[in-house]
């Protein structure tokens, strides 16, 4: 059955395309104009409204959710104090990653976790006799995001106790009168926010914020818009950057967070577990010392240095790149649109060394960029590779170098 989101009332009013695609079952607009790139700029240069609604939302409680989800998450969960959020992710016992998510927590003993796909059986498996309860509120939830620099203005405007909330910080507020939680968080790479308002008065949410910004180039963006903005930022992607490991065939399509380049989750593990620099921020003598399912397989990864290859950036040299497509007799082409798909890495020799799981020309940057997986002995900034792309009917090799991610950081994001 396919769903609608709570919002949907005024994303399809203002949908000038009727392209739409499925995500969780629920309808998304693909894109409400016909550029995509519009809604793009409006990001970058303004603000833009995007409907993350049908994430999947699990609402975890009781005396012992911090304990469970310290044994389930990869990610310290014991560092994310309430009125804060963090980015985290949980691996199989192997280590390698199932998937990723944001933690809310936005009161004692009570959590809000966001996934891509359907994981409220696999978490409720696992809560043998805790207190603690897991349960799915994802219909509860609109949940309208506004991204770009205008963000913060633009939610003060409707929610003045979100002001001067900081990096991956939450609060309550009102917005038209309805309660919301408000945080600081996003996939775009930007200043960013969400609003998670009760289904049941989304529309009013949106129609606060949508007022607020009228005469500021505030526009509500889709699904591409959103795919471009990610991959400037280095954010990945289930099933593009990386695969379930619950879900996948073989260990080449399976990743540990090391590899996705995830590793700085990590520095707090116990100095048995091999980088011997843990903090002591946390309150726990400095060290991760949980049992969290998968942590004897990273500390092992870490201590002995195991990984395959780390996801990192790739940059296009644009000489070479204009030389090939005009030794073909074509205008080299500056394509916008997301390429979320395999692209192979070469060295010199071209001896195959990697992939790219995704890549696009940047408007920001004016370069061809890719997330790719490669060798750990060239991730070091400004290696040089060779990335495969079809011009005129055949492979031709594109030299590129390694650049750290993201490509795209602006100061406004964590300021």
């Amino acid at each position: 059955m396919i769903r609608t989101t709570p919002f949907h009332e005024r994303t399809s009013a203002l949908n000038e395309t009727g392209l739409w695609e499925h995500w969780s079952n629920c309808l998304v607009a693909q894109r409400y104009q016909m550029s995509e790139k519009f809604e793009y700029f409006a990001i970058r240069n303004a603000a833009g409204m995007f409907d993350t609604s049908p994430l999947y939302k699990y609402r975890i409680t009781g005396g012992d959710a911090e304990r469970f989800l310290g044994g389930v998450l990869a990610r310290d969960p014991r560092r994310c104090a309430v009125g804060h959020a963090q980015y985290t992710l949980w691996c199989d016992d192997r280590g390698f990653v199932i998937e990723d998510g944001v933690l809310l927590h936005i009161a004692d003993g009570e959590y809000l976790l966001t996934a891509a796909e359907p994981n409220l059986a696999y978490f409720q498996g696992l809560i043998g006799r805790l207190d603690a309860t897991v349960e799915d509120v994802t219909e509860d939830w609109g949940v309208l995001s506004v991204q770009g620099p205008y963000a913060r203005d633009l939610v003060a405007a409707v929610a003045p106790q979100a002001k001067d909330l900081g990096y991956f910080g939450i609060v309550r507020a009102k917005v038209a009168g309805v309660p919301v939680l408000v945080s600081r968080t996003g996939y775009t790479g930007d200043l960013g926010y969400e609003i998670w308002a009760p289904a049941a008065d989304a529309v009013a949410v949106w129609d606060a914020v949508a007022a607020a910004g009228k005469g500021r180039g505030v526009i509500p963006f889709g699904m591409t818009a959103l795919y471009m903005a990610r991959i400037e930022a280095g954010l990945v992607l289930l099933d593009v950057d990386f695969h379930s490991s619950r879900f996948a065939w073989t260990d080449a399509d399976r990743t540990t967070p090391i590899e996705l380049g995830l590793g700085w989750m990590f520095r707090d593990l116990a100095a048995d577990g091999g980088n011997g620099t843990a903090a002591s921020s946390n309150g726990h003598d400095g060290h991760d010392d949980r049992a969290f399912i998968g942590a004897e397989a990273i500390k092992r990864e870490l201590r002995e240095k195991t990984s395959r290859w780390q996801l990192t950036g790739l940059m296009v040299d644009w000489r070479d790149y204009d030389r090939i497509y005009d030794a073909a007799g074509l205008i080299p082409p500056k394509d916008h649109t997301p390429i979320q798909d395999e692209y192979y890495v070469y060295d010199e020799g071209l001896n195959q060394l990697g992939y790219a799981t995704s890549q696009m020309y940047s408007p920001m940057l004016q370069r061809h960029i890719a997330l790719a997986r490669v060798p750990l002995a060239l991730t070091t900034p400004g290696s040089r590779v060779k990335l495969e792309l079809p011009v005129a009917h055949r492979y031709e090799y594109f030299d590129a170098s390694v650049t750290r991610l993201p490509l795209f950081n602006p100061q406004r994001r964590t300021a």
